[in-house]
C-alpha cells in the first residue's frame, strides 16, 4: 500500500474496502456497486491480503448461493420450494393492492409476485413502494389450495445499507487528512485513481456527490458519452434513483392523484434523470411546468393540498457538438428537448457541470487503492443534509449585491454541499473557502450566461466576490476565456458577433496567447488555466527558438516516458522553426533517474539518434549533484523562457491510442495551471 492507502485504513478501519475488488467479485452479476461493497464491507474491510483473499471467497460464495441471475430464477424457486425456505439478493418492489387491502412485493430477477408483506414492514422501508430497492431477504414456500393463493411468502427483508455509523468519529478522523489527501480519498471512495485527474477534474466528480448531502439542489451534466455521467446515481448510493428521462409521469414522480400515493420525490434523496437531452425527444408540458414550480418551491400539489419534499434533481445527458460549435451557433442547453429548452426550467439550476471538460473513462483510470465503502459514504452525505453550511464563507467574502435570488442560492448550495464534502468539520483556510466559493460562482454563471443567450430580458449579471480587504475580484467560466469570440451573454451580443463586430472586453479577458507579434517575439508572462486546450509548444516556443544555433533545456523531470514524450515534442518544434540546410545544438541537463537511469538513457539514445537524421544534435549531462531544480529553456540568441512545471504541462491523455487526437495533436489536450516568463537576457 503507498501512504495515502496505510493512512486511510488506519483511521477508518472496517469501513474502507480496495476498490478493485468489486470488479474481481462482480462476474456477471447485475448488481450495483454500493450492494457488492456492502458485502465486501463486511468481509474485506481490512488490511491483510490473507483475510482479503478468504473474504472474497466468502462474498463469492454469498453471491453464488443467494444472488438471483434472472437465467437461473426458476433453479432459484425450485430450491426455494424444496427446502421450505432460502434467503435471496434481489431488487425488491411493493404495491398496494387495493382490492385485497394488501401489500405485495415483487421480486425483479426472482421473477414472483403478489408476495404478501406486512404493513408494520413498509412503516420500516416506504422505499419498497417507490422504484424498489435491493434487499436481502428470507422467501418462504407453503402451497395451498385456497383459490388466489400466492405460495410465496416474505418472511424477512433487510434493505442492503448502513444501519449506523459514528459522524463525530467520521470528523475526527478527517482532521488526520490534509485537504489534498482528504480529495484522494473521496475520489478513490467513488472508484477513480486520484492520479489521472486534475484538482478542477476532482472536483467536477466531487460536485456529482452534492444532490446527496445537500436538500433541493438542482444538477446537470451535459457532455460526451462516456464520462461516466450516470454512474453516481446509478451504483454509488441506496439513497438515490436513476431513471431515464422519458420514462417518467407525474404520477411516479409527484403524486397520483387517483390514489393519493406519493411519488419518487417523497422518497428518495436524489432523483436522476439519465438520458436526458434530445432535441427529438417530446416531455409532457404538465410533467415540466409541476418540476419548474417544485425545483424553485420545494413543493408540490395534490388536488387542494400543497407537499414539500427533500429530494435533488440530477440531469444527465449527451451533447451532439464540440463545445466551440455550441458557443458560436447555439447554446449550451441546445440538446434538451423543446419543453425543457425554457427559460423558467433552466433558471432553476443551480450548476452546471461542463461535460467536455471530463475525460472518457479509461480502464486505467479506475482505482486500485483504498476507499470508504460506498453504503458508509453515502449515510455520512445523508446526515449532512440535516446541516447548514451555506453561510461559511461570510467571514471572509462577500457575494456581489448584483447576482438575483436564484443566482445566490445556486452559489449558496453548491458552496455548502463542496465544504459538507470536503470540510465537513468546518475547519477550512480563506484560501480552501475562495476556492469553492470560486467553483461554485462559475457553474452557476454557466447556467446565467446561457439564459442570457436564450432570453434576451434577462439582465447582465457580474458574477464576483469581495474580500474583506475591499477588493472584487471576477469569476469567469473558463470557456468564457477559451473562446472569447464565440461567448456571449445574449442576444444581441449575438447578433454583433454574427455581424463581425469586435468584442474589445471580452477579447481582453481571454486566456493569455503565446507572446509574439508580427515583428518577433516580446518579453513577457503568461498564466495558463487548468483545463484550458488549444496550446501547444509551436505556440509557446516557436517564435524564441526560430533562428537559434545552440539550445539548453534544463530540466530536472526527463526520466519517465512520459516525461521523455514531452521532450521528444520539444524537438518536433525544434525541427519545424529551423531552415532544411541548418544544424542546431541542443543540450539537456537533467538528473538521472535513481531507478531507471538505463531506461531513460535508452530513451534519449533513441532521440539522439532520430534528430541526428535532420539536422539536430542533441547532448546531454545528469547533474550528479541533484542541484537542478528551475526549468528553462535558454537560446544563444538571447532568449530565456522560464518554466513553471517544465515540459510538462498537460493533463494526463491516452498516449497507447493511434487514432486518438490527444496523442496526436496538442491543441486537443487539456493543459495542468501553469506559467510562462519570457526574459530578454542579451
Amino acid at each position: 500500500m503507498n501512504p495515502l492507502d496505510t493512512k486511510i485504513t488506519h483511521h477508518f478501519p472496517g469501513l474502507v474496502v480496495r476498490k478493485d475488488l468489486v470488479k474481481v467479485v462482480k462476474g456477471n452479476a447485475i448488481v450495483p456497486s454500493y450492494v457488492l461493497e456492502y458485502l465486501l464491507g463486511q468481509y474485506c474491510a481490512t488490511a491483510d491480503e490473507a483475510s482479503i483473499q478468504s473474504g472474497i471467497e466468502t462474498v463469492r460464495e454469498v453471491l453464488a448461493r443467494h444472488f438471483v441471475h434472472r437465467s437461473e430464477a426458476g433453479l432459484v424457486r425450485s430450491t426455494i420450494r424444496e427446502r421450505g425456505r432460502h434467503k435471496v439478493i434481489d431488487k425488491v418492489s411493493v404495491d398496494l393492492n387495493e382490492k385485497r387491502d394488501a401489500y405485495e412485493a415483487t421480486f425483479s430477477n426472482l421473477g414472483i409476485k403478489q408476495v404478501l408483506v406486512d404493513a408494520d414492514t413498509i412503516k420500516r422501508h416506504p422505499k419498497l413502494l417507490v422504484g424498489g430497492v435491493w434487499c436481502i431477504a428470507d422467501v418462504s414456500y407453503e402451497y395451498t389450495e385456497e383459490r388466489n393463493a400466492v405460495p410465496w411468502i416474505l418472511d424477512t427483508v433487510k434493505p442492503i445499507q448502513l444501519s449506523s455509523f459514528d459522524f463525530e468519529g467520521y470528523l475526527a478522523a478527517r482532521r488526520a487528512f490534509t485537504t489534498d489527501e482528504w480529495i484522494d480519498l473521496l475520489v478513490q471512495s467513488i472508484g477513480f485513481n486520484p492520479e489521472f485527474f486534475s484538482r478542477r477534474a476532482k472536483l467536477m466528480q466531487l460536485v456529482r456527490l452534492i444532490p446527496y448531502c445537500e436538500r433541493n439542489y438542482n444538477l446537470i451534466e451535459l457532455g460526451p458519452k462516456g464520462t461516466g455521467k450516470s454512474h453516481i446515481y446509478s451504483e454509488f448510493s441506496p439513497h438515490g434513483i436513476l431513471i431515464s428521462g422519458g420514462e417518467v409521469s407525474v404520477a411516479k414522480l409527484f403524486v397520483n392523484n387517483a390514489n393519493g400515493r406519493i411519488g419518487l420525490v417523497g422518497y428518495w434523496d436524489v432523483v436522476a434523470f439519465d438520458e436526458f437531452a434530445g432535441k427529438k425527444k417530446r416531455a409532457d408540458k404538465a410533467l415540466v411546468d409541476i418540476l419548474k414550480n417544485y425545483m424553485a418551491n420545494k413543493s408540490f400539489s395534490r388536488g387542494i393540498e400543497t407537499l414539500g419534499a427533500e429530494a435533488s434533481m440530477a440531469f444527465v445527458g449527451n451533447t451532439q457538438h464540440t463545445l466551440p460549435y455550441m458557443l458560436r451557433h447555439t447554446d449550451l442547453f441546445d440538446d434538451l428537448p423543446e419543453q425543457y429548452h425554457d427559460s423558467a426550467f433552466l433558471d432553476r439550476l443551480h450548476f452546471y457541470i461542463p461535460g467536455w471538460e471530463v475525460d472518457i473513462i479509461r480502464g486505467e483510470m479506475f482505482s486500485t487503492g483504498y476507499g470508504f465503502v460506498v453504503d458508509y459514504l453515502a449515510e455520512i452525505l445523508r446526515n449532512l443534509r440535516n446541516q447548514d453550511y451555506s453561510h461559511l464563507y461570510r467571514d471572509h467574502f462577500e457575494l456581489s449585491s448584483d447576482l438575483s435570488d436564484r443566482d445566490r442560492t445556486g452559489v449558496q448550495k453548491t458552496f455548502a454541499g463542496l465544504m459538507k464534502i470536503l470540510y465537513p468539520h468546518r475547519e477550512a483556510t480563506a484560501g480552501e473557502i475562495e476556492e469553492l466559493l470560486k467553483f461554485a460562482l462559475e457553474g452557476r454563471r454557466r447556467v446565467k450566461d446561457q439564459l442570457m443567450r436564450i432570453d434576451p430580458t434577462y439582465a447582465e449579471v457580474h458574477f464576483g466576490y469581495q474580500d474583506r480587504g475591499g477588493e472584487w475580484r471576477v469569476v469567469r467560466t473558463l470557456e468564457e476565456e477559451l473562446y472569447p469570440r464565440y461567448y456571449i451573454g445574449s442576444a444581441s451580443s449575438t447578433e454583433d458577433m454574427a455581424a463581425g463586430v469586435d468584442q474589445p472586453e471580452l477579447q481582453a479577458i481571454a486566456a493569455p496567447a503565446p507572446i509574439a507579434v508580427d515583428d518577433g517575439p516580446r518579453e513577457g508572462h503568461l498564466t495558463f488555466r487548468e483545463h484550458q486546450r488549444g496550446v501547444t509548444y509551436d505556440q509557446l516556443f516557436g517564435p524564441y527558438l526560430r533562428h537559434a544555433q545552440r539550445i539548453v533545456v534544463t530540466d530536472p523531470y526527463i526520466r519517465l516516458f512520459f516525461q521523455a514524450r514531452n521532450f521528444m515534442e520539444l524537438l518536433e518544434t525544434v525541427a519545424r522553426q529551423k531552415a532544411e540546410d541548418e544544424e542546431i545544438a541542443v543540450h539537456l541537463m537533467t538528473i538521472e533517474d535513481e531507478f531507471k537511469g538505463d531506461q531513460q538513457r535508452g530513451y534519449l539514445e533513441q532521440m539522439q539518434t532520430a534528430a541526428a537524421a535532420i539536422g539536430i544534435q542533441l547532448t546531454w549531462d545528469f547533474d550528479t549533484a541533484n542541484t537542478i531544480h528551475a526549468r528553462h529553456i535558454v537560446t544563444d540568441h538571447g532568449w530565456k523562457i522560464l518554466l513553471d512545471r517544465g515540459l510538462d504541462i498537460y493533463q494526463h491523455y491516452e498516449m497507447n491510442d493511434a487514432f486518438a487526437f490527444t496523442n496526436r495533436l496538442q491543441q486537443y489536450r487539456a493543459c495542468k495551471a501553469f506559467e510562462v516568463t519570457y526574459l530578454k537576457i542579451t
